[in-house]
């Protein structure tokens, strides 16, 4: 099936905890996107912008999305804030490819910010909150480690399986940050300092959660037959999918299955018409290193309770069969909400144009990237060529 769109343009601040605000992060991902385009293209052209951003904090108080044009030196172009949780990132790059593909505009900048580190811990927690379901689990002192705490509880004891696939999920995203230089951690664990890590919300200890952090990313989205106007290099969107589900996890049929991924998904891989065998590398929401697991399940990589064997065989390694989070993941790159799905395409751009440096996933061809909101109540997922 012919691509719809393509990616043309990308850029990236580092993650972690920055002194820079909102509208500076903005900037940096901004004019790196534009000046990563090989030919160049003028920002006139853009005749749409959206911002993902769970405005952590209050900062969507004021329409940010018209902070994204100004910053873009574009006051005045239709600009629209997409807030889907954790997944707003990946439904901004959804809106903007259905943006381009009805012609509404020509070009279209995607962005996602978050500012998460500048706030008390309880601050923190609340704004976290409010992704999940605040009538009943919240109010309950239910935070989203306790969330996946649970789910991961469930998961080993249903498969049989201990907590070193939980830990294979870190070491590895942690060694792949490292390569990183936009990760907020560039420190490579062992199993050993995992597994004896102080607990969180147990089985998930300190290094089983990724962090808070700040950060900015943004592409550059265009119909697919006009890509080869800006760069000989383009990354194609061939597939795009998404889905959601109940907001609190007890109204689920099944705590260890994600029903809006597995929709997603579904979708992703109907729209693109490729098989899963394609797939060269995959970009996954792994918040916590059980999300990951889920996530292979959910995506279709793996047979229930799969994933674990399949984590600790060493295929999701950079250098195995089938390489998930080359970028260290949102476990090791770091997760500013709002962001964390357009870096996921940052790094698809890098890979399938040979540009990953020591990361680079070798003749990698096609990604997927999965991007989840809350304890899974929404999901994106899409799937991409190199040109």
């Amino acid at each position: 099936m012919a691509a719809k769109a393509a990616i043309i343009g990308a850029g990236h601040t580092r993650f972690g905890a920055l002194e820079a605000g909102p509208r500076a992060l903005l900037r940096t991902a901004v004019d790196e996107a534009f000046g990563s385009v090989d030919h160049g293209i003028d920002r006139s052209e853009v005749g749409e912008v959206y911002l993902a951003s769970l405005g952590f904090g209050g900062w969507q108080i004021g329409n940010s999305a018209a902070v994204l044009a100004e910053e873009m030196g574009r006051p005045g172009v239709a600009a629209s804030r997409i807030e889907n949780a954790c997944a707003s990132g990946g439904f901004a790059l959804r809106a903007a490819v259905r943006a381009v593909t009805a012609g509404s505009a020509e070009a279209v900048l995607v962005a996602g910010v978050e500012k998460m580190t500048d706030m008390p811990n309880a601050r923190r927690r609340y704004w976290l909150g409010v992704s999940g379901d605040t009538e009943w689990e919240r109010l309950a002192g239910l935070t989203f480690a306790g969330v996946y705490g649970l789910i991961a509880s469930r998961y080993l004891a249903e498969h049989g399986v201990g907590p070193e696939a939980l830990a294979e999920v870190a070491v590895k995203n942690h060694a792949a940050g490292a390569l990183n230089p936009n990760a907020h951690f560039h420190k490579v664990l062992t199993r050993e300092q995992v597994l004896s890590a102080p607990r969180v919300a147990d089985p998930l200890g300190l290094f089983d959660c990724c962090p808070v952090s700040d950060g900015a990313a943004a592409v550059l989205v265009v119909r697919a037959d006009r890509a080869r106007r800006f760069t000989d290099s383009p990354v194609y969107v061939e597939g795009l999918g998404a889905g959601s589900d109940h907001l609190a996890v007890q109204e689920r049929g099944e705590l260890t299955r994600f029903a809006a991924t597995r929709r997603a998904a579904e979708e992703a891989f109907r729209d693109s018409g490729v098989e899963r065998r394609s797939i060269s590398f995959l970009e996954v929401h792994d918040c916590f290193t059980i999300a990951e697991l889920l996530a292979l399940e959910d995506l279709g990589f793996a047979g229930p309770g799969e994933a674990a064997r399949l984590t600790l065989s060493g295929a999701t390694r950079r250098t195995g069969s089938l390489p998930v989070n080359p970028d260290g993941g949102l476990k090791a790159k770091g997760h500013p909400i709002g962001a964390s799905g357009v870096s996921q395409v940052y790094e698809v751009f890098r890979q399938l144009r040979g540009e990953a440096g020591p990361r680079q996933i070798a003749g990698a061809e096609r990604a997927l990237t999965h991007n989840v909101g809350g304890a899974g109540a929404t999901a994106a997922v899409g799937i991409f060529a190199a040109g």
